[in-house]
């Protein structure tokens, strides 16, 4: 598996470093998978791609337990080495 760290800026100004694991595209909404390393057992977060007031490009962490649920169990289907904990 072939990673590509990005780099995301907080509202705070803050650098945080992710490595996407996937990406997909459901019903016109774009989402990634990332984790915070490149270890075996490292933390993985959903991102949902989103526009700001500006028409800049933004992420923000899924957090509603029931689109994480589903969109997780996309992601282990599109990705054989990837197994996804909750």
């Amino acid at each position: 598996m072939t990673e590509k760290e990005i780099v995301f800026t907080t509202e705070e100004g803050e650098e945080a470093g992710f490595f996407v694991l996937g990406q997909t595209t459901i019903s016109g909404n774009n989402y990634l998978l990332v984790t915070d390393s490149e270890e075996d057992e490292a933390d993985a977060y959903i991102m949902r791609e989103l526009e700001d007031q500006d028409g800049q490009c933004i992420y923000e962490f899924v957090e509603e337990e029931a689109e994480l649920e589903a969109l997780s169990k996309v992601f282990v289907e599109l990705l054989d080495d990837v197994a996804i904990e909750r």
